[in-house]
Parts: C-alpha cells; structure tokens; sequence
C-alpha cells in the first residue's frame, strides 16, 4: 500500500523527492524494491528499532510512519512476543520522534481505528440488514459515535489490543514531542486500507485476503458472531490518501486539531458476507466455513467518521467500494502466485 501513496505523491506534488527505509522483514517486501526504485525512490534497508540505522540519513521536510506490526492480534498469537510488538510499534516511533527533533523534521504517523475501545465497539446495539449488521437508528447517546460511523473523540478506553495500545502510546508521544521540541505532526487513524498489489491476510487487509483466497479457492471462515460473517468495516484505497497528505504538508503547524480520522465510511463499508456474494459474482459459487468461536479483540461493527478531515482538508474518499474491489479482483487473476508470496 505503501507503494501506491508514494505513487501518488511522485504525481502530485512537484520536485518531491522520497527516501524509503524498510527492514524487508515481512514476507514479500523484496517484491516492492525494484518497482519503487523505478519510481525514483532512494531505499534504504534499515531497522526503525535501532536508532543508529537513521543517524546515517539526511534531513528531509517530512516522514510519513507507515511502519508497525499492524495485527489487532499481534503478541498474543503465539507468531510475536508482546515485546517484540512494543519495540516495533512503540519503540521504533520514539527513534522516528528522536530523528524529528534532531533534524526538525515533521511527521505524519498512520495510525489505525484499533485505538478505539475494543469494550464499548462489543457493546454497541446492532440490528442486521442484507446480511450485514449496522447501527440502530435510536442507539443511545454515546460521545463520537453517530449514523455517519466513529469520530475522533471515541473512547479509547482498554482494552484496545497490545497493538491498539502502541498505537495511541505513540500518538501520545508525537503531540509532547510537538508541544516540547515544536516538531509538527500529523495522526491519522485510518479504517482498513485496501488495494491491488496488497500483502492481504486474514488479520491484515481483509478485504485483499478475502478476494485473493476467494479467486484462487484457498480457505476461507466466518470466524466469531455466530460464524455468520455479519461484521462490517469500511474500506479506503490509499491513493485517496494523497491530496490530505499533500495538504498536510503544506499547512500551518499550529492548526489546532491534529487527530483525523480517514475511512471509506458508511458507503464503502460492507460486511464478510456481503463481499462473498460479490466475490460469488465475480468468480462463481463456493463454500465457506463457519466458526463460532469469539477471538479476543474482535468487534462486529468498525466504521470511520472522517467529518473532520472533511470540514478541514475538504477530505474524501474518491474510490468507490466496488472500484476497489475490481482492481483487487484484477490483481488477483493476473497474479497467481501473489497469495502465497506476500500472505506467510
């Protein structure tokens, strides 16, 4: 994903110039080094968690932090340590805010709809339409939470996941580092990002996992919610990213709201069950598994109210859900091996 917002930026903003660093240690990130030197981007193989990996770079304008173990069930899946989480999600944003404060860099840190309250998100009144739950209209009252989906000011109370917790940890840290040195920064807690060319799993990228495993016949389960595959998320291409990131750039760092939130929102959000009829659409009838096992952290209904990024960047998305989900589709039947490459 990372790919495509560089992409975008090379298109967008004039005379820019981008420097990757990346520690190839996802399965599949060899794959982006050729393409990105191609764009023009300068790569550097480097380690966020060890601080002397960035005392060798030179001092740019901003640094977009994309970089963090993003599984709401990272450290307890038995695949990463707890500590190995909080030196990658945590730690390595200290080492980021530490580069800032030196070389008076701005930052834009991506951060994630997982810092809302996994407790009160279970606890919302749900009703089902078209296989798929949503808010009741009379829902009591809740702060931050409307028909349009969650806003910024929902609680963030824990438990939110060991992820969720790093990732508000380090929002925390960028606004002291801002108000102490006068570094500017940026958050945005983004929904679920979703695009062709995607490294899709299961607890990473749903909807690119969803159709890449649908078109090539791997397995699939409805996991939690009575194995029904009700649960919603919103999705957003991250080309559409872009012009809020560009104008981010450019404005003034002592604007007063510095959190957005950046969805798809209410019409580009669906449920697991309603992508598989599309994908049954796309590329034929199949089966799918049914597990009615609840998974920690695991909430039926996450949508992003981006009303902010609206009213102050005149922000939104400009992909449509079933867009996206064609260029996945398309990626998907071009790239037979891709699932296997990016997905270990």
């Amino acid at each position: 994903m990372g790919n495509e917002i560089i992409k975008g930026l090379f298109a967008s903003v004039e005379g820019i110039e981008i420097f990757g660093v990346d520690n190839l240690s996802r399965s599949g990130s060899e794959l982006n080094r050729e393409p990105l030197k191609r764009l023009g981007v300068k790569l550097f193989h480097g380690d966020l968690r060890n601080f002397s990996d960035l005392e060798g770079l030179q001092k740019v304008d901003w640094i977009i932090d994309a970089a963090a173990n993003p599984s709401v069930l990272a450290g307890i899946d038995g695949k990463s340590s707890s500590r190995q989480l909080v030196d990658h999600n945590l730690y390595s944003t200290v080492n980021v805010l530490e580069f800032c404060r030196l070389r008076q860099s701005g930052l834009i840190l991506l951060s994630t709809s997982r810092v809302y309250s996994t407790k009160i998100l279970s606890q919302l009144n749900l009703e089902t339409e078209n296989q798929g739950y949503r808010l009741k209209r009379d829902h009591p009252p809740i702060a931050g939470l409307s028909t349009k989906g969650i806003a910024e000011n929902f609680s963030t109370e824990a438990p939110i996941s060991l992820y969720g917790a790093t990732k508000l940890a380090s929002e925390i840290l960028a606004l002291e580092y801002m108000e102490a040195f006068q570094v500017p920064v940026w958050l945005n807690r983004c929904g679920v990002l979703a695009g062709a060319g995607q490294f899709g799993r299961a607890d990473q990228g749903i909807f690119s996992f969803w159709i890449h495993s649908y078109c090539h016949n791997k397995p699939l389960k409805y996991i939690g919610f009575g194995g029904n595959g009700f649960q919603v998320r919103d999705c957003l291409h991250p080309l559409d990213l872009v012009p809020l990131l560009s104008a981010q750039m450019k404005t003034n760092a002592s604007a007063a709201e510095r959190i957005h939130n950046l969805g798809g929102g209410i019409e580009n959000s669906c449920s697991l069950a309603q992508l598989s009829n599309w994908c049954q659409g796309r590329f034929g009838q199949r089966s799918i598994a049914e597990d009615k096992t609840h998974r920690p952290y695991d909430v039926p209904w996450i949508v992003m109210d981006s009303s902010r990024a609206a009213q102050n960047f005149d922000w939104k998305p400009q992909r449509g859900l079933y867009k996206i989900f064609d260029e996945i589709a398309e990626h998907a039947r071009k790239n037979l091996h891709w699932f296997d490459l990016t997905s270990t």
